[in-house]
């Protein structure tokens, strides 16, 4: 995914006033006309909702919208006479959107440094060497998305893989801000190469994502797109783990579906409570790790935002760490403690490769060590992270069978309505580890599926006949268990007139996956449409060949399990046959 960031910053040198960096820390809430991009937005269509449906709701504002990788995400380009507040409320109560946002731009999370600052204390505090016994880190992939990374620092260089530049749409991570270095070293400097410092997990691969762009005033910043987009970059080329060192970020529902597509590929993400030292009025998500910042006491670092959001603490004052240009220093902020954390995850990763996402974050929350108020509260999370007591509690973990069927349940429409055209379709459903996706079948066909809450579908009714219609929906977890709701009966009720002889092909499309590269529980999304209407149509899906699914409608939907596969080129084609006989096809490649 290219994104034509025209800020005209890409060639200009970063000036960091590292002294003035806490009282800037709330520059970027301010909610000034600059902190969002001009002219840009975020949206996530409901299930069913067509490429071609989401670009005709567009067009009347003048927007084009580009998919962010292999999720469900959209940024929505408008024209320059737009404004993109007035085109957002026209469009957030659409029911086409599960959600639409401004892309508002957020700043790094790094305070004043301290050249003098002694060792690194946070490694003892945590237990860092009793980890270690067990494990380093071998064979996890840490994705630090940031201002990119010095690939030429002796401490990192190792341990560097392939990465991206998301904000300058090319494959230059190398680091305009500093910051990004300094984040990396923290979580995975090089151990035992007897140089420099150690990273938690020194032996796990870092990633660079760049996704941030230099600004001469006032630090190092990126946009809810860049995050975005980079997060679903990282799962999608196997990260495990991510780190966004950013602060504010977590109360971007671009972001948090981005962090839910994440955890649906086996990983985790990471990031900065901020440095405000306030609490912040941003609400708790499942779907990322927020981390605040301790000092060497155990205490609250007083820079360290907190609030109900922050899920753990992590030291985050006085951390020794990498820099750009082959140094070392130590930093300040949460933009430190973050990969601190999520570096504890990628041990755990390492020492237990069969724990899924959801049993590596309870055993971390349940290991750590409980400060201030019993249980979770407001300035540490659940505790300050303990790398000796998760690893141990990883390493001995033996995960039980999950058994137990997700409940699942249609919310809207009601048993007995009468409906026509695009139907809006609800679903409650809850699972005891988490559930992995949502089928909503129509008349026995699964029409579309939906991996995140809330569970929200877009039904064509014009591909079933008119009459009574059967809609039940089906919910599954990472371990295949499914539940199903009950049926829901409706009256489909459209105006038909009949039609002369068809010789026009259908339209079909794969609107998902896009060609590139796939990884994990692939959800593959099939749309079709024709001049007679959906209800003739016949849907067939192959994959190198082989029939994986078929259905009727103007919809197909198909959960297709990667990691069964072998390395390499594949090919995905649909069929659309209409009742006329007349067919066409589309065909998406891909790599493993």
């Amino acid at each position: 995914m290219q994104f034509n960031y025209s800020f005209n910053l890409l060639n200009i040198k970063p000036v960091l006033a590292l002294a003035a960096l806490l009282p800037l820390a709330a520059h970027a809430s301010a909610g000034r006309d600059d902190d969002y991009a001009p002219g840009r937005l975020l949206v996530e269509a409901v299930a069913g909702v067509s490429d071609e449906d989401l670009a005709q709701v567009l067009k009347a504002h003048g927007g084009k919208h580009r998919k962010l990788g292999q999720s469900t995400l959209h940024v929505v380009d408008l024209p320059p006479s737009a404004s993109a507040t007035a085109v957002l409320a026209q469009l957030k109560h659409r029911p086409e959107f599960k959600f639409v946002e401004l892309d508002r731009r957020v700043k790094s999370t790094y305070a004043a440094n301290d050249p003098y600052a002694g060792s690194e204390w946070h490694l003892g505090k945590m237990g860092a060497a009793i980890a270690w016994d067990k494990t380093q880190g071998a064979g996890i992939t840490i994705a630090i998305l940031d201002s990119g990374v010095d690939a030429s620092h002796p401490d990192l260089q190792p341990n560097l893989v392939a990465g991206t530049n998301i904000y300058g749409g090319n494959s230059d991570t190398s680091d305009v801000c500093g910051h990004g270095t300094a984040v990396a070293g923290a979580a995975a400097a090089r151990t035992g190469n007897a140089a420099g410092v150690a990273g938690v997990a020194g032996q796990a691969r870092i990633m660079p994502v760049r996704i941030a762009y230099p600004d001469p005033t006032y630090g190092c910043y990126a946009y809810y797109s860049t995050v975005a987009s980079g997060l679903t970059y990282a799962a999608d080329h196997g990260a495990r783990i991510a780190n966004v060192s950013y602060g504010g970020v977590s109360g971007s529902a671009a972001v948090q579906s981005a962090a839910q597509y994440m955890k649906s590929k086996g990983g985790l993400v990471f990031v900065s409570a901020g440095n405000n030292g306030i609490s912040e009025s941003i609400a708790p998500t499942s779907s990322m790790i927020v981390v605040s910042a301790t000092d060497g006491n155990d205490a609250k670092a007083s820079w360290s935002s907190y609030g109900s959001f922050v899920t753990l603490a992590a030291p985050g004052s006085g951390i020794w760490t990498t820099t750009k240009g082959g140094g070392y220093q130590a930093w300040n902020g949460t933009s430190f403690a973050s990969p601190v954390a999520a570096s504890v995850a990628a041990l755990m990763m390492a020492a237990n490769p069969a724990l899924d996402p959801a049993k590596v974050q309870s055993l971390l929350q349940s290991t750590a060590v409980d400060l201030g108020a019993a249980g979770r509260d407001a300035l540490f999370g659940y505790g300050r992270v303990n790398a000796a007591a998760a690893v141990q509690a990883a390493a001995s973990s033996v995960a039980a069978a999950d058994t137990q069927a997700p409940s699942a349940s249609i919310a809207a429409p009601l048993g007995g309505a009468s409906v026509s055209g695009a139907v809006a379709v609800s679903v409650n459903a809850a699972d005891n580890v988490g559930v992995a996706r949502v089928d909503l079948k129509v008349n026995g066909t699964v029409v579309a599926s939906d991996s995140s809450a809330p569970y929200a579908f877009s039904w064509n009714s014009a591909g079933a006949p008119n009459g009574m219609a059967s809609l039940a929906a089906v919910a599954y977890d990472a371990a295949g268990n499914a539940g199903a709701s009950g049926t829901v009966q409706v009256n489909v009720a459209n105006n038909t007139s009949l039609v002369a002889a068809d010789t026009t092909r259908p339209v079909v499309v794969i609107s998902n996956p896009t060609a590139g590269q796939v990884s994990g529980n692939v959800n593959v999304a099939i749309n079709a449409s024709d001049n007679s209407g959906a209800a003739g149509i016949r849907l067939s899906l192959y994959i190198d060949g082989e029939l994986k699914s078929s259905g009727n409608g103007g919809s197909l939907s198909y959960n297709w399990n990667t990691r069964k596969i072998a390395a390499g080129a594949h090919t995905l084609q649909s069929v659309a046959r209409d009742a006329a006989g007349n067919t066409s096809t589309a065909t998406v490649q891909v790599n493993k």
